[in-house]
C-alpha cells in the first residue's frame, strides 16, 4: 500500500532536522537484505576457500595452527558482533546498523588482502567478523517486519538462501581465481560488490517503523508503516512489556524458557552447519569414498540446503516455525545416522542431498521461531542473542569433528555424534511454546 503525497509531506515536516524517511517500493527490502546476506556468506567462508592454498604456498608464513587460530578469531568476532548488535540497533536503528555492518566487513575484507603478516591478517578477520555477526540478525529482523502478514517464516528462510548462495559462489569463484591469481584476489572480489550495494541500501532501504516508534518518532513511524502497508497501530501486551523492559525481557518470567531453549537449539544447529561443512569431505574419505566424490558431497550438501530453505519457510508459515523446526531437527538426526550406511554412489549422493535439505534449514527455523515469537522492540536483540550463542556451536562443530578424525572414529561415529546433536536441537525446540498473542499480529 502506498502513502499519499500528503502523508509523506507530513512525515517530512516532523523530522525536525532529521533525514526524511525513505519511502520507496516495498519490493526493495527483501532483495537488498538478501544481497547483504549473500555478501555475508561469501565473506564468512572465504577463508576456508583460500586456506589450503595459503598453507600450501606458505603465504604470510602461516602454519596450520595459525590458520586454525585465524578461523577461530573470525568466529569469535561474529559471536561478539551478533551479541552486541541488539544494543547497537537500539542506538542506531536497523537501517543504519545493516548498512554499517556491510560497510565494516567489506572494508576489512578488502584490507585483509594487503596483510603484511599473520597477526594483522587474524586481527582483520576478527574485526570483519564483528560486521558479519551483526549483518545476519539485522537482515532477518528487517525482512520479518516488512514481510506480508503470515509470510514471516518464509521471508526468513528465503533471505537465508542468500548465505548459502554466497557460500557456493565462494567455492566456485575460488576454483577459478585462487590457482590462477592468488588468495588475495578472493578478498578483493568479496569486498567490491559493496560499492554497488551500499548506495542502493542508502537510497532504497527504509527504517523499521517499530524502531522509529520506540524513539518517540511517531509521525515518521506512521508514514513508513502506511507507505509499506504495515500495521503498527495495535500493541499487544507483549509489545507493551518489551517497550518497558527492553532486552531484559528475554530472561523475564514467561520468556526465560523460550530464550534458553532457543539458545540451546541455535547452538546445536550451528554446530551441525559448521561441523559438516568443515569435516564432511574428510569423514567421507574415512568411509573410503575417494577425494573427488568427497568434495562433491560437500557441494551437494549445500545444494540441498538451498532447496530446503525454499520449502521450510512455507511449511513453517502453515504449521508454525516451532513445529517445523522440531520436524526438521529430528529429520536431520535420522538422516545423519543413515549416512553411516554404505550405499552405492548414486544412493549416497541422494542421501546427502536430502540431509542438506533438513540440516541447514533446522538452524534457520530457529531464527524464524525467534523472529515470530518476540515483539519488534526486542526482536533484533533476541535474534542477535540466538546467533551469538549459536556461534559457540559454530566453534565447537569443527573441534568435535577434528577430535573424532584424530581419534580415528570419524566413520561411523562422526555421523552418530552429529545425529545426536540434531536430536538435542529438536528436544530443545520442543521445550518452547508459540506465543499466540504475537502469532495473531505477526507480520
Amino acid at each position: 500500500m502506498s502513502s499519499s503525497p500528503g502523508s509523506a509531506a507530513r512525515a517530512a515536516s516532523t523530522t525536525a532536522g532529521r533525514p526524511t524517511p525513505v519511502l520507496r517500493s516495498r519490493a526493495w527490502v527483501a532483495p537488498l537484505c538478501w544481497t547483504a546476506v549473500l555478501l555475508d556468506g561469501f565473506d564468512a567462508v572465504v577463508l576456508g576457500a583460500v586456506l589450503p592454498s595459503m598453507l600450501e604456498s606458505g603465504a604470510l608464513g602461516m602454519t596450520t595452527a595459525q590458520g586454525t587460530a585465524v578461523a577461530t578469531a573470525g568466529l569469535l568476532g561474529m559471536m561478539i558482533g551478533a551479541l552486541a548488535m541488539g544494543y547497537l540497533t537500539d542506538l542506531l536503528g536497523r537501517r543504519k546498523m545493516l548498512i554499517g555492518a556491510v560497510v565494516l566487513f567489506s572494508l576489512l575484507t578488502f584490507a585483509a588482502a594487503f596483510s603484511p603478516n599473520v597477526l594483522v591478517f587474524g586481527l582483520l578477520r576478527f574485526l570483519a567478523g564483528l560486521g558479519l555477526g551483526g549483518c545476519l540478525p539485522t537482515a532477518i529482523a528487517m525482512v520479518t517486519e516488512f514481510a506480508r502478514r503470515g509470510r514471516g517464516s518464509n521471508a526468513t528462510t528465503l533471505v537465508m538462501t542468500g548465505y548459502h548462495v554466497g557460500a557456493v559462489l565462494t567455492a566456485a569463484v575460488a576454483i577459478a581465481v585462487v590457482r590462477q591469481f592468488g588468495w588475495q584476489e578472493m578478498f578483493v572480489l568479496g569486498a567490491l560488490p559493496a560499492l554497488v550495494l551500499v548506495p542502493l541500501m542508502v537510497a532504497f532501504l527504509p527504517e523499521s517503523p517499530s524502531w522509529l516508534a520506540s524513539q518517540g518518532r511517531a509521525a515518521e513511524a506512521r508514514a513508513v508503516a502506511e507507505h509499506y502497508g504495515l500495521d503498527i497501530a495495535h500493541r499487544s501486551a507483549a509489545e507493551e512489556q518489551a517497550e518497558k523492559v527492553g532486552a531484559r525481557m528475554l530472561l523475564a518470567p514467561g520468556w526465560r524458557r523460550n530464550s534458553v531453549a532457543i539458545w540451546v537449539a541455535s547452538f546445536m544447529g550451528l554446530l551441525l552447519v559448521y561441523g559438516l561443512n568443515t569435516w564432511l569431505p574428510q569423514i567421507m574419505r574415512a568411509a573410503e569414498y575417494d577425494l573427488g566424490n568427497s568434495l562433491g558431497f560437500l557441494l551437494i550438501l549445500n545444494v540441498g540446503a538451498i532447496l530446503g530453505l525454499a520449502v521450510a519457510g512455507r511449511v513453517a508459515d502453515r504449521i508454525t516455525p516451532r513445529v517445523a523446526g522440531i520436524v526438521w531437527f529430528l529429520g536431520s538426526a535420522a538422516l545423519l545416522a543413515a549416512l553411516a550406511i554404505k550405499l552405492p554412489l548414486l544412493g549416497i549422493y541422494a542421501l546427502v542431498l536430502v540431509t542438506g535439505f533438513f540440516v541447514f534449514s533446522s538452524q534457520v527455523l530457529v531464527y524464524a521461531f525467534t523472529a515470530a515469537n518476540h515483539p519488534p522492540r526486542v526482536r533484533a536483540t533476541a535474534l542477535g542473542m540466538s546467533a551469538g550463542v549459536g556461534r559457540l556451536g559454530a566453534i565447537s562443530g569443527p573441534i568435535i569433528g577434528g577430535a573424532l578424525l584424530t581419534a580415528g572414529l570419524a566413520y561411523p561415529w562422526g555421523f552418530f555424534a552429529f545425529a545426536a546433536v540434531g536430536g538435542l536441537g529438536g528436544l530443545a525446540l520442543a521445550g518452547t511454546k508459540t506465543r499466540q498473542e504475537l502469532r495473531e499480529t505477526a507480520r
